[in-house]
């Protein structure tokens, strides 16, 4: 008789859980982005070769801190602070502009996620 209750308890307790699991999603909260490029970019303050990186925001405070990473998201290239930006509407891909400047080299300018109106804009120091 135990035996019958220790199972009944053990089955009921297993298809009872299956109910309060969580679905699994993806944290966007940092809302990594994978690039690649097939020349140099010029981001604030260094030059990327070509290749492939990953951008992620780093604080959950200041949305416009991007950490840009080595192609496996382990090693820490450098850090941008940006200012925010804002499209009236939000894209379906990751956009990631790039603009022409004078110095030959193009730049990153803004970075959106997909899903979101609000991004980050790259901020340069200007030419004399």
């Amino acid at each position: 008789m135990y035996r019958k209750m220790l199972t009944g308890t053990i089955c009921l307790l297993l298809f009872g859980a299956t109910f309060f699991v969580p679905k699994v999603r993806a944290d966007e909260w940092d809302k990594k982005t994978i690039m690649t490029v097939n020349e140099p970019i010029q981001v604030p303050g260094k030059v990327l070769p070509a290749g492939t990186y990953v951008l992620i925001l780093l604080d959950t405070n200041d949305r416009t801190l991007v950490g840009i990473y080595d192609a496996g998201g382990r090693h820490l290239i450098t850090r941008v602070l940006g200012v925010p930006d804002y499209r009236l509407e939000a894209p379906e891909q990751a956009i990631l502009q790039v603009e022409d400047r004078p110095e030959g080299q193009p730049a990153l300018t803004a970075w959106f996620y997909p899903g979101d109106n609000f991004g980050v804009q790259f901020v340069y120091p200007t030419q004399k």
